[in-house]
């Protein structure tokens, strides 16, 4: 049964619309839209009665949320648009026309609801000589600059915002741009971005040796770096903001299936699924909850056969209805006929049945089920098989010599499962639950306190209930403190926070032994978690076998520094509390440099206390002029902003690269604005100082309004401090996305 959520998600996101905007379709209708268009691709194969069987299959298949299709199948399928693939993979080749083609074929992906995948690897190093025109090479950070801009003017657009997932090779010589390519936090927001690691790279990491940079163009060495640099460069930065992830091209081509097609060098934008050039996927999940046992001893195998014979079917025939973005893209994706079956509710799954995620027991039983539903995707491939023939690139794949007949290239991936999940009522993909209970607006800005309907279930049942409890809980949103619930509950009933990181990695290994394609997942770290805590996430996942990592340090994005949640700890800033700032110290040191603007010259003081904390900033113009007003403003409310503790090097990273057009009109300048060069000033001083180092170096929590370093307690996180740009509820960390619960959004689609 729909929860009140799934249907405020489904009439907002998924459900027909007049041309007003009005719903014009119920949820019933939207499932038997999608089981009909979906049944009818077996018309060349099957009888009338066969189909109606079928398409009657799909739809109890659905209504009873045993099993939800990718979302652009749900909102499109039986529509004129007629775009059902979620995710896709584009290749870039280091020429203008070439890259021009494929930011058109993005912008139609994008536009028909799909996100699309890209490695940057084959565009040539910044400063190389471009020998057709006698110019120099912008490099290929450039041009992800191009493909992000070209996103945003469609998803302005568009109903659903696109994404890209970005990849570069570790030996591409601009790696160390790549790495810091979203430091600043305005740059590039509708990318995921990944470093494709090689097991070269790794071992050289693991030996603290050194490895080749190859020009791209030339495939010469034109560099050396030192891996354990490069590595640990990576670790800081996915530690800043998340960004980058990495994934590990040599293990993920090791199990392409369809290796004499090419190589694999690109995923979509959540990272589970590696596809070659133009090719598209098709996912489903399979909700796990759905498939326990009345008695909750473990999981109803039979039924759950059941239901992946019949995802593997509805799978494939979504390739046969799909209404392609282009013809080279239909081509290439029927030839392989790759779909992802995978699953969602897991955690809520281990909760029924009373054991912790962070267990051996679950680790196990998540080997058992995952197996299980790999072979049985096979068999009902190789069943499809003998009755529609197998994938047209059967020839070129593993397949012949393993004397195995299937219907398609791959048949598992475990994928984000953001708004599905919504839909479904349970727990995302694999990923732990992120809160037991949050706090959730609805109309005329009342709260609702939203309970994981497990844990209201058996706190009801043993008697500890409380409608005061459960609203503490979603102010927390965990109970591992909670003195009200009893320890063995406390035990069972953990969250993404509570659980140690090599849990996370751990889980993903398992899973992804039994998985064709890759396994989305996101590890959420503490934000008291250190530059050693991410690197050991990065080595374990390397060692168990996993094709690739996110991770995410709660807090750890300078925007989410500064928001004030309305539910909070209760060391946070009360409504209505003032921040004073500290007073300008009677004596200060300071460094004052020119900087030459498209305005004329500009003249900044950085000033800094006993302590060497940045206090305040002074500007002054030269005499060609310039806005002098504009950035007298901006350094009286950068020095009120220092004064008051906001973290300095979220100041930087809100200045930094900010562009005028003034400096358009003039070659060399250094800066990019007044705004930039002030960022760039006070950056100089904070790192001369060490203060700059010491933050980003840090491992205490972030400071929210009100709070003093004493005060901000290193065991209670702000799980709730990233909101969602349209209903500002919390946002959470899912599958290398980000997915609000209150609405539905997604970064990722």
């Amino acid at each position: 049964m729909l929860t009140e959520n799934a249907k405020k998600v489904l009439e907002k996101r998924y459900l027909k619309k007049d041309s007003e905007g009005n719903v014009i379709e119920s949820y019933d209708d939207m499932f038997k839209r999608v089981a009909k268009t979906i049944a009818s691709a077996d018309s060349d194969y099957l009888g009338k009665e066969d189909i109606e069987k079928t398409e009657k299959d799909f739809y109890d298949m659905m209504i009873n949320l045993e099993f939800l299709p990718n979302s652009p199948t749900l909102m499109n399928a039986g529509r004129p648009l007629g775009q059902l693939s979620a995710c896709f993979v584009l290749p870039i080749e280091d020429s203008m026309d070439a890259i021009f083609e494929t930011v058109k074929n993005a912008a139609l992906i994008h536009k028909s609801g799909g996100g699309t995948g890209f490695c940057f690897s084959r565009i040539r190093q910044k400063g190389a000589a471009v020998s057709t025109t006698g110019g120099i090479a912008s490099g290929p950070i450039s041009f992800m600059k191009v493909f992000n801009i070209a996103t945003e003017a469609v998803k302005q657009g568009g109903t659903r915002r696109g994404a890209n997932m970005g990849i570069l090779r570790v030996d591409h010589p601009d790696i160390r741009e790549f790495i810091t390519c979203k430091a600043n936090s305005t740059e590039l927001n509708n990318f995921n971005i990944s470093v494709g690691l090689t097991e070269q790279f790794m071992q050289a990491v693991e030996h603290d040796n050194m490895y080749e940079l190859i020009d791209p163009s030339t495939k010469k060495t034109v560099g050396m770096e030192r891996a354990k640099d490069i590595f640990d460069m990576i670790v800081e930065h996915a530690w800043l903001n998340g960004e980058p992830g990495i994934v590990f091209l040599d293990r993920i081509n090791k199990k392409n299936t369809v290796p004499e097609l090419g190589e694999i060098e690109s995923t979509n934008p959540c990272g589970e699924q590696p596809l070659l050039p133009y090719e598209s996927c098709n996912l489903g999940s399979i909700n796990l909850l759905t498939m326990i046992k009345e008695d909750k001893s473990g999981f109803d195998y039979e039924k759950l056969e059941r239901c992946v014979i019949k995802a593997v079917h509805f799978l494939d025939n979504v390739i046969d209805v799909n209404i392609y973005p282009n013809e080279k893209i239909a081509k290439n994706t029927k030839a392989t006929r790759k779909i992802g079956l995978g699953v969602m509710g897991w955690a809520d799954s281990l909760y029924t049945m009373g054991i912790p995620y962070n267990s051996e027991q679950a680790l196990e039983l998540g080997y058992e089920v995952m197996k299980f539903i790999n072979e049985q995707s096979k068999k009902a491939s190789m069943s499809l098989a003998e009755i529609k023939g197998v994938f047209p690139a059967y020839d070129k794949s593993v397949y012949p010599a393993q004397d195995i007949k299937v219907r398609n290239a791959t048949t598992t991936t475990i994928a984000p499962t953001g708004t599905l999940s919504i839909i479904a009522g349970v727990s995302s993909g694999i990923e732990p639950v992120f809160a037991i209970s949050y706090i959730r607006n609805i109309m005329d800005n009342t709260e609702m306190v939203e309970i994981n309907p497990v844990f209201e279930e058996v706190a009801r049942k043993r008697g500890f209930y409380s409608e005061e409890l459960m609203r503490d809980i979603a102010k927390k949103g965990s109970v591992s403190r909670m003195t009200d619930v009893p320890e063995d509950v406390k035990e069972v009933f953990v969250t993404s926070h509570d659980i140690d990181p090599s849990w996370h990695i751990r889980m993903q290994a398992i899973f992804q032994e039994h998985v064709d394609n890759a396994v989305s997942k996101t590890v959420n770290l503490r934000n008291e978690a250190t530059l050693d805590d991410v690197r050991e996430v990065f080595m374990q996942a390397y060692a168990l076998g996993c094709k690739g990592v996110t991770l995410y340090r709660d807090g750890s994005r300078a925007a989410q520094v500064l928001n004030i949640p309305k539910q909070q700890h209760k060391e946070a800033v009360q409504p209505g509390t003032v921040l004073i700032p500290k007073q300008r110290p009677r004596i200060t040191t300071g460094l004052t440099e020119k900087f030459r603007t498209g305005c004329g010259n500009l003249y900044i003081t950085v000033n800094y206390d006993e302590n060497g904390e940045i206090c305040e900033i002074f500007t002054n113009t030269g005499r060609a002029g310039g806005c002098p007003s504009q950035s007298e403003a901006v350094a009286r409310l950068v020095s009120i902003a220092l004064r008051s503790g906001i973290d300095t090097a979220a100041i930087i990273d809100q200045l930094k690269g900010i562009r005028c057009p003034s400096t358009i009109r003039q070659k060399d300048l250094g800066i990019l604005s007044c705004p930039d060069a002030i960022g760039r000033m006070i950056e100089k001083v904070a790192k001369m100082n060490g203060g700059l180092k010491e933050e980003v170096k840090r491992t205490v929590p972030y400071l929210h309004y009100g709070e003093t370093k004493n005060s901000a307690d290193k065991n209670e996180k702000s799980f709730e401090s990233r909101l969602c740009p349209e209903c500002k509820a919390p946002l959470e960390s899912d599958g290398g996305c980000m997915i609000c619960r209150n609405c539905g959004y997604s970064k990722c689609n």
